[in-house]
C-alpha cells in the first residue's frame, strides 16, 4: 500500500448536502433542546470531504439553495479541497435542515425541513456531464431517488459515469423518515441495486432490505449480483465483512471512546475509495483489500471520537497514528 493517501483519480460523489442542526445538550429530545448548533452534513458530502481529507480527489455534484446556507456548504466543500464544479444553486427552494438529536436512549431522532428542498430538485439537464465523465469512481447514496426531478438526474448521472468507464460506488444510507413508506424505501433501494460495482451496507440496512434479523454470510449473499466486485457489511464497533466473487471474511474494528458516530460510515467509505480509485484490482487481492479495510475501519473509528461528521473525518497522519498504536 502506498505510504500516503495521495491519489489522481477523481471520486464524484452525487447527492444531498445539508445542514444537521444538533442540541447542545445530548439525551434530550428536538422539544426539550435548548439550543442547537448548525453541522454541515449530507452523507454524499461527507464521503467527498473525507477523500480529500485523506490526499485524494474529490467533486460532488448536487444542488443546493441559492441561500446563506447553501452558500456555506458549497464554501465548506471548496475550503476541504472539493471541487464544486458541480454544484447547482436553486433559487426557489431553501438549502435542507435536519435537525436530530441523540435521546437518552442512544437512539437517533430525526426532523427533516424538505418541502421541497433544494437538493430535490436538481433536473438532468443541469449535470455538469464534464465533470461525471472525468470519475474513476462515481459514488452515491439512495436519498436522491426519492422524488422527481432528482431522481431523474441521479439515473442519467449514473449511466453517464458508468458509458465513461467509472466504478460505481452506492451506500443506500437508509432514513426511513423521508420515504412515503418503508416498502418504497426498500423498493427503491434495490431498484438500482444491479447496476452497482461496489455496495456497502449496515448492519440495520441489511436487516432492513432483507427482512431477516440474521446479519450472517447467507443474509449478505441474499443481496449479491453478478455485477458486484465487493459487497461490504459494516458492523459498528464489531469491525466489517467483505464479500468478493471469490473470497469473503472480517476485519475487526478499531476501539476508541465514541462520542457521535455521524459520519463514521461516510469516512470508511471516502479511506476506501481513495485507496481503490487508482487500482480497481485491489478487490481482487485478499491481502492487499484486508489492509484498506483496516484502514477504512480506523477512519471509521477516528470519526466517531469527535461531535459533527465534516469536523471528525480525519486526516492521512491520524490514521496511521491509530494504526500504529495497535
Amino acid at each position: 500500500m502506498a505510504s500516503n493517501g495521495n491519489s489522481s483519480g477523481l471520486i464524484v460523489s452525487f447527492g444531498e448536502m445539508l445542514i444537521d442542526f444538533v442540541p447542545t445538550v445530548s439525551g434530550v429530545s428536538l422539544a426539550e433542546a435548548p439550543g442547537f448548533l448548525k453541522a454541515p452534513g449530507g452523507a454524499p458530502a461527507n464521503v467527498a470531504i473525507a477523500v480529500t481529507r485523506l490526499g485524494g480527489k474529490a467533486a460532488f455534484v448536487g444542488k443546493l439553495g441559492d441561500d446563506e446556507f447553501g452558500h456555506m456548504l458549497a464554501g465548506i466543500l471548496k475550503k476541504n479541497n472539493v471541487i464544486a464544479d458541480g454544484i447547482n444553486f436553486d433559487q426557489g427552494a431553501r438549502t435542507a435542515l435536519a435537525f436530530v438529536t441523540l435521546r437518552s436512549d442512544g437512539e437517533r431522532e430525526f426532523m427533516f425541513y424538505r418541502n421541497p428542498s433544494a437538493d430535490m430538485l436538481l433536473k438532468p439537464e443541469e449535470l455538469n456531464l464534464e465533470l461525471i465523465r472525468s470519475a474513476k469512481v462515481f459514488h452515491y447514496g439512495s436519498i436522491s431517488l426519492i422524488v422527481e426531478p432528482c431522481r431523474s438526474a441521479h439515473l442519467k448521472a449514473m449511466q453517464v459515469a458508468r458509458d465513461a468507464g467509472a466504478l460505481l460506488s452506492y451506500d443506500p444510507n437508509l432514513r426511513l423518515p423521508l420515504w412515503p413508506s418503508p416498502e418504497e424505501a426498500r423498493e427503491q433501494i434495490l431498484s438500482i441495486w444491479n447496476q452497482a460495482d461496489l455496495i456497502k451496507v449496515s448492519d440495520v440496512e441489511l436487516e432492513f432490505l432483507t427482512g431477516s434479523d440474521k446479519i450472517d454470510d447467507a443474509s449478505a449473499m441474499s443481496l449479491w449480483h453478478p455485477n458486484l466486485k465487493l459487497l461490504l457489511v459494516t458492523l459498528g464497533e464489531k469491525g466489517c465483512n467483505y464479500y468478493t466473487k471469490n473470497f469473503r471474511g472480517h476485519v475487526d474494528a478499531y476501539h476508541v471512546n465514541a462520542i457521535d458516530t455521524t459520519g463514521a460510515g461516510d469516512s470508511f467509505v471516502g479511506a476506501l475509495l481513495c485507496k481503490l480509485v487508482d487500482d480497481h484490482s485491489l478487490i481482487e487481492d485478499e491481502g492487499r483489500l484486508r489492509e484498506v479495510l483496516k484502514y477504512a475501519n480506523a477512519c471509521g473509528a477516528i470519526t466517531t471520537t469527535k461531535k459533527g461528521a465534516i469536523p471528525a473525518l480525519p486526516a492521512h497522519p491520524e490514521v496511521l497514528s491509530i494504526m500504529n498504536a495497535k
